[in-house]
Protein backbone atom coordinates (compact mmCIF):
# COMPACT_ATOMS: atom_id res chain seq x y z
CA UNK A 1 0.00 0.00 0.00
CA UNK A 2 1.25 3.25 -0.79
CA UNK A 3 1.57 6.46 1.21
CA UNK A 4 -1.62 7.69 -1.10
CA UNK A 5 -3.53 4.62 0.21
CA UNK A 6 -2.35 4.96 3.77
CA UNK A 7 -3.89 8.71 3.90
CA UNK A 8 -6.86 7.90 2.33
CA UNK A 9 -7.53 4.73 4.55
CA UNK A 10 -6.51 7.04 7.42
CA UNK A 11 -8.81 9.96 6.67
CA UNK A 12 -11.98 7.29 5.76
CA UNK A 13 -11.16 5.81 9.42
CA UNK A 14 -11.70 9.43 11.08
CA UNK A 15 -14.55 9.66 8.88
CA UNK A 16 -16.70 6.38 10.59
CA UNK A 17 -15.68 7.45 13.80
CA UNK A 18 -17.08 10.98 13.46
CA UNK A 19 -20.01 9.85 11.34
CA UNK A 20 -21.02 6.57 12.80
CA UNK A 21 -24.67 6.97 12.28
CA UNK A 22 -24.10 7.32 7.92
CA UNK A 23 -21.69 4.92 7.46
CA UNK A 24 -21.66 2.11 9.68
CA UNK A 25 -24.64 -0.16 10.05
CA UNK A 26 -25.74 1.66 13.20
CA UNK A 27 -29.81 2.03 12.64
CA UNK A 28 -31.23 5.81 13.87
CA UNK A 29 -34.58 5.80 14.16
CA UNK A 30 -36.96 8.26 11.68
CA UNK A 31 -38.96 10.43 13.21
CA UNK A 32 -42.91 9.08 12.29
CA UNK A 33 -44.31 12.85 12.88
CA UNK A 34 -46.70 14.12 10.11
CA UNK A 35 -48.58 17.48 8.94
CA UNK A 36 -51.37 15.83 7.10
CA UNK A 37 -53.84 17.09 9.31
CA UNK A 38 -52.92 20.20 10.26
CA UNK A 39 -54.25 23.94 8.64
CA UNK A 40 -51.54 25.83 8.81
CA UNK A 41 -54.19 29.28 9.73
CA UNK A 42 -55.61 27.53 12.72
CA UNK A 43 -53.07 26.01 14.11
CA UNK A 44 -51.62 27.73 17.46
CA UNK A 45 -48.96 30.37 17.70
CA UNK A 46 -46.24 28.66 19.46
CA UNK A 47 -42.85 30.87 20.64
CA UNK A 48 -39.21 29.85 20.26
CA UNK A 49 -38.47 28.93 23.78
CA UNK A 50 -34.84 29.89 22.93
CA UNK A 51 -35.75 33.18 21.31
CA UNK A 52 -37.82 35.84 23.19
CA UNK A 53 -37.64 39.10 21.69
CA UNK A 54 -37.92 41.26 25.25
CA UNK A 55 -34.82 39.40 26.20
CA UNK A 56 -32.41 38.58 23.48
CA UNK A 57 -29.40 36.41 24.28
CA UNK A 58 -26.26 38.12 23.53
CA UNK A 59 -23.58 35.14 22.30
CA UNK A 60 -20.35 35.74 24.19
CA UNK A 61 -16.82 35.10 22.70
CA UNK A 62 -16.11 32.32 25.14
CA UNK A 63 -19.03 30.99 23.49
CA UNK A 64 -17.79 30.74 19.89
CA UNK A 65 -14.28 29.40 21.46
CA UNK A 66 -15.93 26.30 23.27
CA UNK A 67 -18.08 25.87 19.79
CA UNK A 68 -15.51 25.69 18.04
CA UNK A 69 -13.63 22.70 20.10
CA UNK A 70 -16.53 20.69 20.35
CA UNK A 71 -17.30 20.37 16.72
CA UNK A 72 -13.65 20.36 15.18
CA UNK A 73 -13.90 16.32 14.58
CA UNK A 74 -16.78 16.47 12.84
CA UNK A 75 -16.90 19.33 10.31
CA UNK A 76 -14.22 20.06 7.72
CA UNK A 77 -12.07 22.86 8.31
CA UNK A 78 -12.31 24.60 5.19
CA UNK A 79 -9.63 25.98 2.97
CA UNK A 80 -8.42 30.19 3.04
CA UNK A 81 -6.47 30.88 0.27
CA UNK A 82 -5.47 34.29 -1.59
CA UNK A 83 -7.55 34.87 -4.64
CA UNK A 84 -4.75 36.29 -7.08
CA UNK A 85 -7.51 36.85 -9.95
CA UNK A 86 -9.86 39.11 -7.34
CA UNK A 87 -7.11 40.75 -5.49
CA UNK A 88 -5.32 41.69 -8.76
CA UNK A 89 -8.63 43.13 -10.64
CA UNK A 90 -9.99 45.44 -7.62
CA UNK A 91 -7.09 46.32 -5.42
CA UNK A 92 -7.20 44.30 -3.01
CA UNK A 93 -5.54 41.48 -1.10
CA UNK A 94 -8.77 39.21 -1.44
CA UNK A 95 -8.98 35.86 0.30
CA UNK A 96 -12.05 33.93 0.18
CA UNK A 97 -13.07 31.09 2.42
CA UNK A 98 -14.32 28.20 0.80
CA UNK A 99 -17.29 26.75 3.45
CA UNK A 100 -19.29 25.88 0.70
CA UNK A 101 -16.80 22.55 0.89
CA UNK A 102 -18.33 21.77 4.19
CA UNK A 103 -20.45 18.02 4.14
CA UNK A 104 -23.53 19.22 3.69
CA UNK A 105 -22.45 22.27 0.84
CA UNK A 106 -23.02 25.45 3.21
CA UNK A 107 -21.61 26.96 6.42
CA UNK A 108 -25.06 26.06 8.63
CA UNK A 109 -23.13 22.52 9.22
CA UNK A 110 -21.22 24.50 12.07
CA UNK A 111 -24.45 25.44 13.66
CA UNK A 112 -26.43 22.06 13.15
CA UNK A 113 -23.99 19.77 15.15
CA UNK A 114 -22.96 22.00 17.82
CA UNK A 115 -27.25 22.47 18.32
CA UNK A 116 -27.09 18.70 18.18
CA UNK A 117 -24.41 18.11 20.56
CA UNK A 118 -25.65 20.24 23.59
CA UNK A 119 -29.25 18.37 23.31
CA UNK A 120 -30.02 16.44 27.09
CA UNK A 121 -29.98 12.52 26.85
CA UNK A 122 -33.52 13.43 26.78
CA UNK A 123 -34.00 15.58 24.20
CA UNK A 124 -31.90 13.48 21.90
CA UNK A 125 -34.63 10.38 22.40
CA UNK A 126 -37.14 12.69 21.54
CA UNK A 127 -35.92 14.24 18.27
CA UNK A 128 -35.30 17.55 17.13
CA UNK A 129 -37.25 19.70 14.71
CA UNK A 130 -36.15 22.78 12.42
CA UNK A 131 -37.88 25.08 9.18
CA UNK A 132 -35.56 25.72 6.35
CA UNK A 133 -35.95 25.97 2.37
CA UNK A 134 -32.38 24.10 1.66
CA UNK A 135 -29.39 24.49 3.44
CA UNK A 136 -30.15 24.44 7.68
CA UNK A 137 -32.18 21.46 6.62
CA UNK A 138 -29.63 19.48 4.97
CA UNK A 139 -26.97 20.52 7.61
CA UNK A 140 -29.46 18.92 10.67
CA UNK A 141 -30.28 15.86 8.66
CA UNK A 142 -27.01 15.17 8.72
CA UNK A 143 -25.66 15.96 11.82
CA UNK A 144 -28.62 14.89 13.65
CA UNK A 145 -28.50 11.53 11.86
CA UNK A 146 -24.98 11.05 12.87
CA UNK A 147 -25.28 12.02 15.84
CA UNK A 148 -28.38 9.12 16.73
CA UNK A 149 -30.70 11.80 17.06
CA UNK A 150 -34.14 11.53 15.12
CA UNK A 151 -35.03 14.71 13.20
CA UNK A 152 -37.61 16.46 11.36
CA UNK A 153 -37.58 19.11 8.83
CA UNK A 154 -40.36 21.34 8.03
CA UNK A 155 -39.91 22.74 4.44
CA UNK A 156 -42.07 25.31 2.40
CA UNK A 157 -43.77 23.89 -0.77
CA UNK A 158 -41.19 25.36 -3.20
CA UNK A 159 -38.19 24.08 -1.76
CA UNK A 160 -35.48 22.77 -4.35
CA UNK A 161 -36.10 18.84 -5.30
CA UNK A 162 -32.58 19.15 -4.98
CA UNK A 163 -32.30 19.94 -1.40
CA UNK A 164 -35.72 17.90 -0.24
CA UNK A 165 -33.88 14.32 -1.70
CA UNK A 166 -30.56 15.24 0.21
CA UNK A 167 -32.26 15.48 3.58
CA UNK A 168 -34.24 12.53 3.17
CA UNK A 169 -30.92 10.98 2.01
CA UNK A 170 -29.77 12.06 4.94
CA UNK A 171 -32.11 10.84 7.30
CA UNK A 172 -34.78 12.77 7.84
CA UNK A 173 -38.48 13.03 8.17
CA UNK A 174 -39.16 15.79 5.84
CA UNK A 175 -42.38 17.32 5.83
CA UNK A 176 -43.72 19.87 3.12
CA UNK A 177 -45.84 22.35 4.39
CA UNK A 178 -46.29 26.31 4.19
CA UNK A 179 -46.10 28.37 1.22
CA UNK A 180 -43.08 29.84 2.58
CA UNK A 181 -40.25 29.59 5.42
CA UNK A 182 -42.50 31.61 7.59
CA UNK A 183 -45.45 29.52 7.10
CA UNK A 184 -43.21 26.36 7.91
CA UNK A 185 -41.90 27.90 10.53
CA UNK A 186 -45.09 27.93 12.61
CA UNK A 187 -45.96 24.41 11.58
CA UNK A 188 -42.57 22.89 13.01
CA UNK A 189 -42.88 24.58 16.68
CA UNK A 190 -46.13 23.18 16.48
CA UNK A 191 -44.85 19.78 16.10
CA UNK A 192 -42.12 20.66 18.49
CA UNK A 193 -44.70 21.70 21.18
CA UNK A 194 -46.84 18.80 20.18
CA UNK A 195 -44.41 15.95 20.21
CA UNK A 196 -42.16 17.17 22.78
CA UNK A 197 -39.28 18.09 20.17
CA UNK A 198 -36.38 20.49 20.56
CA UNK A 199 -36.77 23.18 17.25
CA UNK A 200 -33.72 24.45 16.69
CA UNK A 201 -33.37 27.61 14.44
CA UNK A 202 -30.63 27.85 12.04
CA UNK A 203 -30.30 31.85 12.48
CA UNK A 204 -31.21 32.45 16.13
CA UNK A 205 -30.51 29.29 18.00
CA UNK A 206 -27.33 30.76 20.50
CA UNK A 207 -25.73 27.36 19.90
CA UNK A 208 -26.14 27.33 16.05
CA UNK A 209 -25.21 31.60 16.56
CA UNK A 210 -21.94 30.14 18.70
CA UNK A 211 -20.80 27.24 16.19
CA UNK A 212 -21.42 29.60 12.57
CA UNK A 213 -18.99 32.08 14.62
CA UNK A 214 -16.28 29.02 14.45
CA UNK A 215 -15.51 30.04 10.86
CA UNK A 216 -14.56 33.73 12.12
CA UNK A 217 -11.78 31.69 14.83
CA UNK A 218 -10.51 29.89 11.58
CA UNK A 219 -10.09 33.15 9.35
CA UNK A 220 -8.58 35.13 12.41
CA UNK A 221 -5.88 31.90 12.64
CA UNK A 222 -5.20 32.16 9.05
CA UNK A 223 -5.08 35.34 8.47
CA UNK A 224 -4.56 37.19 11.88
CA UNK A 225 -3.99 40.64 10.02
CA UNK A 226 -7.29 40.33 8.48
CA UNK A 227 -9.30 43.98 8.10
CA UNK A 228 -12.37 43.51 6.73
CA UNK A 229 -14.46 40.25 6.81
CA UNK A 230 -17.86 40.29 4.41
CA UNK A 231 -20.37 37.45 5.90
CA UNK A 232 -23.70 36.91 3.25
CA UNK A 233 -26.94 37.82 5.73
CA UNK A 234 -30.28 36.27 5.94
CA UNK A 235 -31.32 35.53 9.41
CA UNK A 236 -27.70 36.59 10.29
CA UNK A 237 -26.77 33.84 12.35
CA UNK A 238 -23.44 33.40 10.54
CA UNK A 239 -23.15 37.21 10.67
CA UNK A 240 -23.72 37.55 14.45
CA UNK A 241 -21.44 34.41 14.81
CA UNK A 242 -18.66 36.28 12.91
CA UNK A 243 -19.01 39.14 14.88
CA UNK A 244 -18.40 37.88 18.00
CA UNK A 245 -15.01 35.71 16.81
CA UNK A 246 -13.58 38.61 15.10
CA UNK A 247 -14.21 41.27 17.92
CA UNK A 248 -13.42 39.17 20.51
CA UNK A 249 -9.98 38.56 19.00
CA UNK A 250 -9.54 42.35 17.41
CA UNK A 251 -11.70 44.91 18.11
CA UNK A 252 -10.66 46.78 14.93
CA UNK A 253 -11.56 44.47 12.57
CA UNK A 254 -14.33 45.31 9.93
CA UNK A 255 -17.28 43.42 9.74
CA UNK A 256 -19.49 44.30 6.33
CA UNK A 257 -23.15 42.63 6.03
CA UNK A 258 -23.97 41.81 2.46
CA UNK A 259 -27.90 40.45 1.58
CA UNK A 260 -30.08 40.43 -1.78
CA UNK A 261 -32.13 43.98 -2.22
CA UNK A 262 -34.98 41.95 -2.75
CA UNK A 263 -34.64 40.03 0.85
CA UNK A 264 -33.03 43.00 2.91
CA UNK A 265 -34.31 42.21 6.45
CA UNK A 266 -30.94 42.94 8.30
CA UNK A 267 -30.83 46.26 6.55
CA UNK A 268 -34.76 47.15 7.42
CA UNK A 269 -33.58 46.11 11.29
CA UNK A 270 -30.70 48.08 11.33
CA UNK A 271 -32.99 50.84 10.16
CA UNK A 272 -35.72 50.12 13.06
CA UNK A 273 -33.89 49.38 15.59
CA UNK A 274 -35.05 45.70 15.94
CA UNK A 275 -36.20 42.72 13.70
CA UNK A 276 -39.16 43.73 11.57
CA UNK A 277 -40.87 41.56 9.23
CA UNK A 278 -40.00 42.35 5.39
CA UNK A 279 -41.31 41.46 1.85
CA UNK A 280 -39.75 38.62 0.33
CA UNK A 281 -39.40 38.72 -3.39
CA UNK A 282 -37.56 35.95 -5.05
CA UNK A 283 -34.16 36.38 -5.63
CA UNK A 284 -31.02 34.30 -6.86
CA UNK A 285 -29.95 34.49 -3.37
CA UNK A 286 -32.72 32.43 -2.16
CA UNK A 287 -30.55 30.88 1.06
CA UNK A 288 -31.14 34.67 2.30
CA UNK A 289 -34.52 35.33 2.17
CA UNK A 290 -35.49 35.05 5.36
CA UNK A 291 -38.04 37.99 6.54
CA UNK A 292 -37.16 38.65 9.53
CA UNK A 293 -33.34 38.56 10.93
CA UNK A 294 -33.01 36.59 14.30
CA UNK A 295 -33.92 38.58 17.60
CA UNK A 296 -30.58 36.78 19.64
CA UNK A 297 -28.84 37.15 15.80
CA UNK A 298 -29.59 40.99 15.93
CA UNK A 299 -28.89 41.84 19.02
CA UNK A 300 -25.51 39.99 18.81
CA UNK A 301 -24.67 41.90 15.98
CA UNK A 302 -26.05 45.51 15.71
CA UNK A 303 -23.35 46.84 17.07
CA UNK A 304 -20.19 45.48 15.39
CA UNK A 305 -21.13 46.03 11.53
CA UNK A 306 -19.54 48.90 9.70
CA UNK A 307 -21.91 48.78 6.78
CA UNK A 308 -24.76 46.81 5.64
CA UNK A 309 -24.82 46.24 1.40
CA UNK A 310 -27.72 45.46 -0.35
CA UNK A 311 -27.85 43.90 -3.72
CA UNK A 312 -29.77 43.89 -6.86
CA UNK A 313 -29.95 40.20 -8.81
CA UNK A 314 -27.78 41.34 -12.16
CA UNK A 315 -25.09 41.68 -9.41
CA UNK A 316 -25.82 38.42 -7.27
CA UNK A 317 -25.82 36.77 -11.01
CA UNK A 318 -22.42 38.13 -12.07
CA UNK A 319 -20.71 37.07 -8.67
CA UNK A 320 -21.48 33.70 -9.42
CA UNK A 321 -20.24 34.17 -12.43
CA UNK A 322 -16.78 35.83 -11.88
CA UNK A 323 -16.33 32.36 -9.53
CA UNK A 324 -16.71 29.99 -12.15
CA UNK A 325 -14.61 31.79 -14.34
CA UNK A 326 -12.13 33.22 -12.15
CA UNK A 327 -12.03 30.79 -9.19
CA UNK A 328 -13.25 27.59 -10.95
CA UNK A 329 -15.52 27.16 -8.37
CA UNK A 330 -19.54 26.78 -8.11
CA UNK A 331 -21.38 28.58 -5.50
CA UNK A 332 -25.24 29.19 -4.80
CA UNK A 333 -26.32 33.02 -4.94
CA UNK A 334 -26.20 33.22 -0.90
CA UNK A 335 -22.30 32.19 -1.25
CA UNK A 336 -21.16 34.93 -3.68
CA UNK A 337 -22.79 37.96 -2.18
CA UNK A 338 -19.47 38.86 -0.54
CA UNK A 339 -17.63 39.16 -4.41
CA UNK A 340 -21.09 40.38 -5.71
CA UNK A 341 -20.81 43.71 -3.20
CA UNK A 342 -16.92 44.20 -4.52
CA UNK A 343 -17.92 44.13 -8.26
CA UNK A 344 -20.64 46.24 -7.19
CA UNK A 345 -18.05 48.98 -6.02
CA UNK A 346 -20.14 49.08 -2.92
CA UNK A 347 -16.18 48.68 -0.89
CA UNK A 348 -13.99 50.56 -2.79
CA UNK A 349 -13.20 52.33 0.21
CA UNK A 350 -11.25 49.10 1.06
CA UNK A 351 -8.95 49.33 -1.36
CA UNK A 352 -5.31 48.28 -0.30
CA UNK A 353 -6.74 46.20 2.42
CA UNK A 354 -6.89 42.92 3.53
CA UNK A 355 -10.19 41.42 2.96
CA UNK A 356 -11.82 38.23 3.45
CA UNK A 357 -14.29 37.00 2.03
CA UNK A 358 -16.95 33.89 3.37
CA UNK A 359 -18.76 31.33 0.46
CA UNK A 360 -21.41 30.71 2.25
CA UNK A 361 -23.22 27.72 0.08
CA UNK A 362 -22.76 25.65 -3.04
CA UNK A 363 -26.07 24.09 -2.94
CA UNK A 364 -27.15 25.29 -6.28
CA UNK A 365 -29.64 23.26 -8.55
CA UNK A 366 -28.27 22.64 -11.81
CA UNK A 367 -30.73 23.51 -14.07
CA UNK A 368 -30.52 26.97 -12.50
CA UNK A 369 -26.82 27.32 -12.84
CA UNK A 370 -26.87 27.63 -16.22
CA UNK A 371 -29.77 30.20 -16.37
CA UNK A 372 -27.83 31.76 -13.51
CA UNK A 373 -24.48 31.87 -15.67
CA UNK A 374 -26.51 33.57 -18.81
CA UNK A 375 -27.74 36.16 -16.38
CA UNK A 376 -24.66 36.84 -15.38
CA UNK A 377 -22.91 37.24 -19.11
CA UNK A 378 -25.67 39.39 -20.12
CA UNK A 379 -24.81 41.66 -16.78
CA UNK A 380 -21.37 41.62 -18.03
CA UNK A 381 -22.32 43.05 -21.17
CA UNK A 382 -20.88 39.96 -22.65
CA UNK A 383 -24.41 38.13 -23.48
CA UNK A 384 -26.44 41.11 -25.54
CA UNK A 385 -30.30 41.10 -26.93
CA UNK A 386 -30.36 43.19 -30.17
CA UNK A 387 -33.03 44.75 -32.54
CA UNK A 388 -32.02 45.44 -36.12
CA UNK A 389 -35.04 46.41 -38.70
CA UNK A 390 -33.19 45.67 -42.33
CA UNK A 391 -35.27 45.77 -45.47
CA UNK A 392 -37.58 42.58 -46.61
CA UNK A 393 -35.53 41.16 -49.26
CA UNK A 394 -33.93 38.10 -50.49
CA UNK A 395 -30.51 37.70 -48.33
CA UNK A 396 -31.24 41.25 -45.94
CA UNK A 397 -31.74 39.21 -42.58
CA UNK A 398 -28.65 37.11 -43.84
CA UNK A 399 -26.53 39.91 -44.89
CA UNK A 400 -27.22 41.19 -40.98
CA UNK A 401 -26.05 37.85 -39.45
CA UNK A 402 -23.07 37.65 -41.71
CA UNK A 403 -22.09 41.26 -40.71
CA UNK A 404 -22.53 40.36 -37.17
CA UNK A 405 -20.15 37.09 -37.12
CA UNK A 406 -17.26 39.32 -39.08
CA UNK A 407 -17.30 40.88 -36.60
CA UNK A 408 -16.31 38.16 -34.52
CA UNK A 409 -19.86 37.65 -32.79
CA UNK A 410 -21.45 34.38 -31.73
CA UNK A 411 -25.25 34.28 -32.97
CA UNK A 412 -27.03 32.01 -30.11
CA UNK A 413 -30.55 32.76 -31.38
CA UNK A 414 -32.87 34.62 -34.05
CA UNK A 415 -36.10 35.47 -34.83
CA UNK A 416 -37.87 38.22 -37.47
CA UNK A 417 -40.72 39.36 -37.20
CA UNK A 418 -42.90 41.16 -39.85
CA UNK A 419 -46.65 42.08 -38.53
CA UNK A 420 -45.07 44.12 -35.63
CA UNK A 421 -43.19 46.31 -37.61
CA UNK A 422 -44.54 50.06 -37.43
CA UNK A 423 -42.21 51.44 -40.50
CA UNK A 424 -43.29 50.10 -43.45
CA UNK A 425 -43.91 47.01 -45.27
CA UNK A 426 -41.02 46.04 -46.73
CA UNK A 427 -39.03 46.41 -43.64
CA UNK A 428 -38.89 43.36 -40.97
CA UNK A 429 -37.64 43.21 -37.70
CA UNK A 430 -34.78 40.93 -36.50
CA UNK A 431 -34.07 40.02 -33.15
CA UNK A 432 -30.83 38.64 -32.05
CA UNK A 433 -29.32 36.76 -28.89
CA UNK A 434 -25.49 37.35 -28.92
CA UNK A 435 -22.50 37.01 -27.02
CA UNK A 436 -19.62 38.83 -27.40
CA UNK A 437 -15.92 38.53 -25.80
CA UNK A 438 -15.85 41.69 -23.39
CA UNK A 439 -18.33 44.97 -22.95
CA UNK A 440 -16.15 46.61 -24.74
CA UNK A 441 -16.84 44.07 -27.82
CA UNK A 442 -20.17 44.90 -27.18
CA UNK A 443 -19.97 48.29 -28.09
CA UNK A 444 -17.82 47.93 -30.84
CA UNK A 445 -20.84 45.72 -32.79
CA UNK A 446 -23.35 48.49 -31.60
CA UNK A 447 -21.07 51.13 -33.47
CA UNK A 448 -20.62 48.87 -36.71
CA UNK A 449 -24.51 48.10 -36.92
CA UNK A 450 -25.17 51.63 -36.57
CA UNK A 451 -22.86 52.68 -39.13
CA UNK A 452 -24.96 49.99 -41.30
CA UNK A 453 -28.31 50.21 -40.06
CA UNK A 454 -30.52 52.85 -39.58
CA UNK A 455 -32.76 51.17 -36.57
CA UNK A 456 -30.51 49.24 -33.95
CA UNK A 457 -31.50 48.53 -30.53
CA UNK A 458 -29.77 47.20 -27.71
CA UNK A 459 -32.03 45.67 -25.15
CA UNK A 460 -31.59 46.05 -21.50
CA UNK A 461 -27.91 46.83 -21.97
CA UNK A 462 -25.50 47.62 -19.46
CA UNK A 463 -25.03 51.54 -19.26
CA UNK A 464 -21.36 51.23 -18.27
CA UNK A 465 -18.79 48.63 -17.81
CA UNK A 466 -19.27 46.30 -14.99
CA UNK A 467 -17.89 47.27 -11.66
CA UNK A 468 -17.68 51.37 -12.70
CA UNK A 469 -21.17 52.17 -10.81
CA UNK A 470 -23.00 50.19 -8.24
CA UNK A 471 -24.95 47.40 -8.97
Amino acid sequence: MNKRDDCFCEKSNRYKQNNPAVLTSTIIPRSTVNADDIDIDAIEEVKDEFCNPDSPIIVPFEAVKKAAEAIKDGIIRTPFAKSYHLSKMFGMEIYLKYDFKQITGSFKDRGARYACLNLTDEQKKNGVITASAGNHAQSMSYHATSLGIPVTVVMPIISPIMKITKCRDFGANVILKGKHYGESKKVALYLAKKHNMCFISGCDHPNAIAGQGSVGLEILEDLPDVDVIIAPTGGAGLLSGVCVAAKGINPNIKIISVEAERASSFKNAMDQGKPVETQILPSLADGLSVPCVGYNAFATARNHVEKVVTLKENCIALGILRLVELEKVVVEGSGSTGVAAILGGHLDEYKGKKVAIILSGGNIDTSVLGRVLERGLAADGRFIKVKVIVRDRAGGVSELLTHISDNGVSIKHVLHERAWVTSDVYSVLVKCILETRDYQHSLELKEALLKKYASVEFVDFPTAPPGTVPC
